[in-house]
């Protein structure tokens, strides 16, 4: 196992439980199976494994962060920034935008 998939996994973690999910509940909620959902969620999270993009799409509709917050480089403050812009109301993104275009 890598250490990008051990962070993948971490990352995936962080953001299910600041949703306040299990790990059954987020996969059912991104459309796998309930039987499997909670061991392929752990299986996700420990970097055993890792979902395809359109199942990470899914994940981080439900988780309600971007996609590139489970993919930024291991500059951990990037991914912070992703997962917080994933959080704020579109007015705040538009002042962010702004700001940054600057």
């Amino acid at each position: 196992m890598s250490d990008a998939d051990r962070q993948w996994g971490a990352r995936l973690k962080q953001a299910r439980l600041a949703a306040g999910l299990s790990q059954k509940m987020l996969g059912i909620e991104a459309g796998i199976d309930a039987f499997v959902a909670s061991t392929r969620i752990n299986r996700y999270e420990l970097g055993i494994h890792r979902p395809d993009l359109l199942t990470v799409r899914k994940l981080a509709k439900v988780l309600d962060v971007p996609v590139a917050f489970f993919f930024a480089d291991e500059e951990d403050e990037i991914a912070e920034l992703l997962f917080r812009y994933g959080k704020v109301e579109p007015s705040v993104r538009t002042a962010v935008r702004k700001l940054l275009a600057e």
